[in-house]
C-alpha cells in the first residue's frame, strides 16, 4: 500500500509540475541530450561575403555541403559547427541548389529543410518546405531522419527571392539553435556570411 502511495504521489506531483503543452516525442535520450535554448533573437551574420570550399557555383548551379554535427558546439546540434543563425548562405534566385546533408552527430538523428525565416526559432517548426524538394527524408523523425552517419542529397530551385531558414525539424533542435539563415538574392549575390569553417 505504500508503495502505491508513493507511485500516485510522484505521478501527481509530476503532473503539477509539467504544465503547458506535452512534447512531441517523450523519449528520455532527446530530454537528456537537449542542449540550453535560448530566448534571444539572434542578431544577423555580418562580415565579408566569401565562398568556402564547402560552397560551390557554376553558373546557375549551386552545390553546398552541409553537415549536421560537424563539431560538439550545442550537443552536436550545428550545421557546418554554426548555431542560431550565425550564418548566412546566399544564392542567386533562379538557382538550382543541390545540398549534400550528412550527419556527424555520434548520437542523434537530424534534418535539414528550407522554412520561412526567423530571428528566433519557435518551439515547432512546422515541416512544410518553402520550395519542392528543400527538405530531407522524415524531418522530423527522431529514428526516421538522417541518422548518425548517414547522408542525404536535396535538390530544389530557389524560385522566389526572400529571406528563409535551414533548420532542423525534430522537435526542439531548431529552438536549441539548429538553424541558419538562408537568403535568396534577387540582385545576384552568392556566398556565406558570418561564422565559417
Amino acid at each position: 500500500m505504500k508503495r502505491f502511495s508513493f507511485t500516485t504521489a510522484l505521478l501527481f506531483g509530476l503532473a503539477a509540475c509539467g504544465g503547458g503543452e506535452p512534447a512531441a516525442d517523450n523519449s528520455e535520450a532527446a530530454t537528456e541530450a537537449a542542449p540550453a535554448a535560448t530566448e534571444a533573437a539572434a542578431p544577423a551574420a555580418s562580415g565579408e561575403m566569401t565562398m568556402p570550399s564547402w560552397f560551390t557555383m557554376d553558373g546557375s548551379n549551386v552545390s553546398m555541403d552541409i553537415i549536421a554535427g560537424a563539431t560538439d558546439r550545442g550537443n552536436y546540434w550545428n550545421y557546418n559547427g554554426v548555431q542560431f543563425g550565425e550564418m548566412t548562405i546566399t544564392v542567386p534566385v533562379g538557382a538550382n541548389v543541390t545540398i549534400n546533408f550528412s550527419n556527424e552527430d555520434p548520437n542523434m538523428a537530424h534534418s535539414i529543410g528550407v522554412s520561412p525565416g526567423f530571428d528566433t526559432a519557435p518551439a515547432m517548426v512546422e515541416a512544410t518546405p518553402v520550395f519542392d524538394g528543400a527538405m530531407s527524408s522524415n524531418p522530423t523523425s527522431m529514428t526516421d531522419a538522417t541518422m548518425p552517419g548517414q547522408s542525404e542529397t536535396i535538390s530544389f530551385t530557389a524560385s522566389e527571392a526572400g529571406e528563409y531558414t535551414f533548420v532542423c525539424y525534430i522537435p526542439g533542435h531548431a529552438v536549441s539553435g539548429m538553424w541558419i539563415r538562408f537568403v535568396v538574392s534577387a540582385d545576384g549575390d552568392a556566398g556565406v556570411t558570418g561564422a565559417v569553417m
